[in-house]
């Protein structure tokens, strides 16, 4: 072989080589919101580790009115770990090995994602990894699927100006969603869908009207039910929204935009009425501009799952951006 040849043959695997190295990073995600790929030998998956994967990444969601998983899991054998079930965005890859180790790899099949792998020398091992790493994990997830939401939502938007002008922020709000009230103070945004509907309302209220030294969610009940008499009702006379009394709502401090904000979840009813559903409440203590803002979405659809529906609310409001104030 002269040495013309030879340098042809060397580049040519060299050229071969990164293009099938461009196209593993290429690789796109796919598959349904919430959804995780767990590869698994069957003997494991049927047994007390299985159990603590379904307690943890199953679990039912809070805020729902029936109970709904965190995640759908789907179950693989290792032997499968190729193929299709590498495209998802979380995969958990559990196996017995010769030592204990978990680790996090990021786009290692496909990107965006999230592969985690547990190890262990014995069942117990597991478990314990398991454990210790599960409410990691699931905050990971659910960072990356609200941010795929995100994505999707980001494709076809409604007018952000109108939102921005009323209340100094940008929030990335899919076209699907219409006006149905605009007032002073509040919007109400509205999607049909099969068998129901999503809302999602703005507004804003002064920074006293939540009084941290007292009981916090006393405050937003009272708080999101004023707005409810004031603005939300059904066909007939006195159906306003209001908190359902029956079940206390969640409340979680997180924080938005770099601002403190409390996260509230729980169901709405009609007064007098027979229509009830979930909701999920961020109120925002925005200094700046003096004020709590208030983004709330909520859905009625009797004959649906509403997890994936309260997500999409729940991504939509996390976009929230509050324009600087110009001194």
């Amino acid at each position: 072989m002269n040495k013309a040849h030879f340098l042809f043959l060397f580049v040519s695997l060299l050229l071969f080589s990164c293009k099938k190295e461009n196209n593993l990073v290429a690789r796109k995600t796919t598959g349904k919101i919430n959804t995780i790929s767990v590869i698994i030998d069957d003997q494991l998956w049927n047994g007390d580790i299985g159990d603590s994967i379904r307690n943890k990444f199953a679990s039912p969601v809070i805020g729902l009115p029936q109970e709904e998983p965190l995640f759908n899991i789907n179950q693989y054998p290792v032997k499968l770990l190729e193929g299709f079930m590498t495209d998802t965005r979380a995969i958990i890859v559990v196996k017995k090995a010769e030592e204990n180790k978990f680790e996090i790899r990021k786009n290692q099949y496909a990107s965006p994602q999230n592969v985690f792998h547990i190890s262990g020398k014995t069942n117990a091992d597991i478990l314990a990894c398991i454990e210790k790493n599960a409410l990691q994990m699931v905050q990971m997830i659910k960072q990356a699927e609200i941010a795929e939401s995100q994505r999707i939502n980001s494709l076809s938007l409604i007018d952000p100006k109108i939102i921005e002008n009323k209340f100094h922020i940008g929030l990335q709000v899919p076209s699907g969603y219409a006006y149905v009230l605009q007032k002073s103070n509040f919007m109400w945004l509205k999607k049909e869908i099969i068998g129901g509907n999503t809302s999602l309302l703005l507004y804003q209220v002064p920074l006293n009207t939540i009084n941290k030294d007292t009981d916090l969610i006393t405050s937003i009940i009272k708080m999101r039910d004023s707005i409810g008499h004031l603005y939300i009702s059904g066909k007939e006379p006195d159906t306003n929204m209001m908190t359902e009394e029956a079940y206390a709502p969640y409340l979680f401090k997180i924080n938005l935009d770099g601002k403190v904000t409390y996260e509230t979840k729980g169901t709405w009813q009609l007064n007098n009425d027979f229509m009830s559903g979930p909701f999920i409440n961020y109120a925002i203590i925005d200094a700046d501009y003096n004020r709590v803002l208030v983004l709330e979405g909520f859905c009625y659809a009797p004959s649906k799952d509403k997890r994936d529906l309260m997500h999409e609310l729940e991504s939509i409001i996390k976009s929230v951006v509050v324009v600087k104030r110009v001194p």
